[in-house]
Protein backbone atom coordinates (compact mmCIF):
# COMPACT_ATOMS: atom_id res chain seq x y z
CA UNK A 1 0.00 0.00 0.00
CA UNK A 2 1.46 3.25 -0.86
CA UNK A 3 1.93 6.06 1.93
CA UNK A 4 -1.34 7.56 2.84
CA UNK A 5 -0.82 11.49 3.76
CA UNK A 6 -3.33 13.92 5.66
CA UNK A 7 -3.02 17.71 5.96
CA UNK A 8 -5.24 19.81 8.26
CA UNK A 9 -5.24 23.37 9.02
CA UNK A 10 -6.60 26.18 11.22
CA UNK A 11 -9.38 27.67 9.89
CA UNK A 12 -8.30 31.29 10.56
CA UNK A 13 -4.41 32.01 9.65
CA UNK A 14 -2.53 34.59 9.75
CA UNK A 15 -0.54 36.59 7.03
CA UNK A 16 2.70 35.03 8.71
CA UNK A 17 1.47 32.00 9.71
CA UNK A 18 0.05 31.32 6.07
CA UNK A 19 3.51 32.46 4.82
CA UNK A 20 5.22 30.04 6.78
CA UNK A 21 2.96 26.91 5.76
CA UNK A 22 5.45 27.37 2.48
CA UNK A 23 8.08 25.97 5.08
CA UNK A 24 6.49 23.00 6.56
CA UNK A 25 4.30 22.09 3.60
CA UNK A 26 7.86 21.68 1.72
CA UNK A 27 9.38 19.75 4.22
CA UNK A 28 6.39 17.31 4.09
CA UNK A 29 6.36 16.81 0.57
CA UNK A 30 9.99 15.84 1.06
CA UNK A 31 9.06 13.84 3.81
CA UNK A 32 6.02 11.98 2.22
CA UNK A 33 8.25 11.02 -0.63
CA UNK A 34 11.23 9.69 1.59
CA UNK A 35 8.69 7.36 3.10
CA UNK A 36 7.62 6.37 -0.47
CA UNK A 37 10.88 5.46 -1.22
CA UNK A 38 11.63 3.31 1.81
CA UNK A 39 8.19 1.54 2.18
CA UNK A 40 9.63 -1.99 1.15
CA UNK A 41 12.43 -1.05 3.90
CA UNK A 42 9.92 -0.37 6.39
CA UNK A 43 7.34 -2.93 5.76
CA UNK A 44 10.19 -5.77 6.46
CA UNK A 45 10.75 -4.10 9.61
CA UNK A 46 7.05 -3.49 11.07
CA UNK A 47 6.12 -7.08 11.90
CA UNK A 48 4.93 -8.05 15.33
CA UNK A 49 7.43 -8.13 18.06
CA UNK A 50 9.53 -6.05 16.41
CA UNK A 51 11.12 -3.03 18.53
CA UNK A 52 9.21 0.70 17.77
CA UNK A 53 12.89 2.27 17.77
CA UNK A 54 13.24 0.52 14.03
CA UNK A 55 11.05 2.81 12.24
CA UNK A 56 11.97 5.17 14.36
CA UNK A 57 15.66 4.55 13.24
CA UNK A 58 15.02 4.93 9.45
CA UNK A 59 12.67 7.58 9.47
CA UNK A 60 15.01 9.71 11.22
CA UNK A 61 17.87 9.48 8.53
CA UNK A 62 15.85 11.84 6.89
CA UNK A 63 14.44 14.20 9.59
CA UNK A 64 18.00 14.79 11.17
CA UNK A 65 20.21 13.81 8.22
CA UNK A 66 18.40 16.22 5.19
CA UNK A 67 15.77 17.79 6.88
CA UNK A 68 17.33 19.39 9.91
CA UNK A 69 15.23 18.15 12.61
CA UNK A 70 16.95 17.51 16.11
CA UNK A 71 16.18 14.68 18.62
CA UNK A 72 14.13 14.09 21.52
CA UNK A 73 14.79 17.65 23.10
CA UNK A 74 12.11 18.41 26.18
CA UNK A 75 9.90 21.20 25.56
CA UNK A 76 10.92 24.26 27.36
CA UNK A 77 9.63 24.47 31.27
CA UNK A 78 8.64 28.17 30.36
CA UNK A 79 5.68 27.38 29.65
CA UNK A 80 3.82 27.90 33.50
CA UNK A 81 3.30 24.64 34.76
CA UNK A 82 5.86 21.44 34.37
CA UNK A 83 5.94 18.98 31.93
CA UNK A 84 8.37 16.26 30.77
CA UNK A 85 6.78 15.85 27.88
CA UNK A 86 9.78 14.99 24.67
CA UNK A 87 8.97 14.96 21.29
CA UNK A 88 10.76 12.27 18.52
CA UNK A 89 11.97 15.37 16.97
CA UNK A 90 11.94 19.17 16.66
CA UNK A 91 12.51 21.44 13.96
CA UNK A 92 13.20 25.54 14.16
CA UNK A 93 11.85 27.55 11.13
CA UNK A 94 12.76 30.76 13.35
CA UNK A 95 13.24 31.38 16.54
CA UNK A 96 9.71 30.18 18.72
CA UNK A 97 8.27 28.82 15.50
CA UNK A 98 8.46 25.49 14.68
CA UNK A 99 7.76 21.41 13.81
CA UNK A 100 7.39 18.40 16.01
CA UNK A 101 7.51 14.98 14.43
CA UNK A 102 6.23 11.86 16.21
CA UNK A 103 7.00 8.57 15.05
CA UNK A 104 4.15 6.04 16.52
CA UNK A 105 4.29 2.51 16.30
CA UNK A 106 1.77 -0.19 18.60
CA UNK A 107 -0.18 2.60 21.12
CA UNK A 108 -0.85 4.88 18.70
CA UNK A 109 -4.63 4.64 19.42
CA UNK A 110 -4.48 2.14 22.06
CA UNK A 111 -2.77 3.93 24.50
CA UNK A 112 -3.94 7.72 22.95
CA UNK A 113 -0.51 8.46 21.70
CA UNK A 114 -1.96 10.03 18.55
CA UNK A 115 -4.11 12.61 21.28
CA UNK A 116 -0.56 13.09 23.72
CA UNK A 117 1.37 13.71 20.38
CA UNK A 118 -1.43 16.69 19.23
CA UNK A 119 -1.41 17.82 23.44
CA UNK A 120 2.69 18.27 22.73
CA UNK A 121 2.19 20.47 20.05
CA UNK A 122 -0.37 22.66 21.29
CA UNK A 123 1.42 23.49 24.77
CA UNK A 124 4.93 23.68 23.26
CA UNK A 125 6.28 27.34 23.02
CA UNK A 126 8.40 26.51 20.20
CA UNK A 127 6.11 24.93 17.83
CA UNK A 128 3.21 25.62 15.98
CA UNK A 129 2.82 22.25 13.29
CA UNK A 130 2.85 18.81 14.14
CA UNK A 131 4.08 15.87 11.61
CA UNK A 132 2.80 12.45 12.94
CA UNK A 133 3.74 9.46 11.46
CA UNK A 134 1.44 6.01 12.05
CA UNK A 135 0.96 2.76 10.38
CA UNK A 136 -1.74 1.93 8.41
CA UNK A 137 -1.94 -1.37 10.81
CA UNK A 138 -0.70 -3.81 13.24
CA UNK A 139 -0.02 -7.00 13.77
CA UNK A 140 -0.94 -9.38 15.92
CA UNK A 141 1.01 -13.04 16.41
CA UNK A 142 -1.43 -14.70 13.54
CA UNK A 143 0.13 -11.71 11.22
CA UNK A 144 -3.46 -10.45 11.05
CA UNK A 145 -3.99 -6.51 11.63
CA UNK A 146 -5.16 -6.03 15.13
CA UNK A 147 -5.96 -2.36 14.36
CA UNK A 148 -5.98 0.08 11.98
CA UNK A 149 -4.08 3.12 13.68
CA UNK A 150 -4.48 5.34 10.47
CA UNK A 151 -7.57 5.63 9.20
CA UNK A 152 -8.42 6.44 13.12
CA UNK A 153 -5.82 9.07 13.98
CA UNK A 154 -7.26 11.04 10.90
CA UNK A 155 -10.60 11.22 12.51
CA UNK A 156 -9.45 12.11 15.62
CA UNK A 157 -6.51 14.98 14.49
CA UNK A 158 -9.53 16.29 11.80
CA UNK A 159 -11.85 16.72 14.67
CA UNK A 160 -9.61 19.75 16.21
CA UNK A 161 -9.93 21.54 13.03
CA UNK A 162 -12.40 23.15 10.53
CA UNK A 163 -14.47 25.35 14.11
CA UNK A 164 -12.95 28.16 15.59
CA UNK A 165 -14.33 26.40 18.77
CA UNK A 166 -12.75 23.18 18.71
CA UNK A 167 -9.40 24.02 17.31
CA UNK A 168 -6.47 24.20 19.38
CA UNK A 169 -3.06 26.70 19.12
CA UNK A 170 -1.75 24.56 16.61
CA UNK A 171 -1.52 25.84 12.90
CA UNK A 172 -1.26 22.87 10.55
CA UNK A 173 -0.69 18.71 11.72
CA UNK A 174 0.23 16.26 8.73
CA UNK A 175 -0.65 12.81 9.37
CA UNK A 176 1.71 10.44 7.90
CA UNK A 177 0.39 6.49 6.81
CA UNK A 178 3.37 4.01 6.52
CA UNK A 179 3.25 0.16 5.83
CA UNK A 180 0.96 -1.84 4.69
CA UNK A 181 -2.59 -2.99 5.91
CA UNK A 182 -2.17 -6.34 4.76
CA UNK A 183 1.20 -9.00 5.80
CA UNK A 184 3.24 -9.04 2.89
CA UNK A 185 5.21 -11.78 3.82
CA UNK A 186 5.34 -14.23 6.64
CA UNK A 187 8.07 -13.58 9.47
CA UNK A 188 10.00 -16.10 11.25
CA UNK A 189 11.76 -16.19 15.01
CA UNK A 190 14.69 -15.34 12.72
CA UNK A 191 13.33 -11.99 11.72
CA UNK A 192 12.24 -10.85 15.00
CA UNK A 193 16.20 -11.32 16.61
CA UNK A 194 17.09 -9.66 13.83
CA UNK A 195 14.56 -6.81 14.34
CA UNK A 196 14.72 -7.06 17.69
CA UNK A 197 11.69 -7.43 20.31
CA UNK A 198 8.88 -4.64 21.84
CA UNK A 199 6.02 -2.98 20.40
CA UNK A 200 3.63 -4.58 17.93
Amino acid sequence: MPVSYERFLRSQLSAEEASELDVVNHLAERLLAYLEQSAAEINTVHIHGASSAVVQTLVSRLLTRELGFREERLIPSDIGFSTRARPDFVYSIEPDRGILAEVERGGTTTNNHDLKDMWKAHIAPNAQHLFLIVPHANWNAAGLAREHPFNRVVGRIRSFFGDPRREVDVVSAHVFGYGSEVLLHPHTDEDLRHAGHGEA
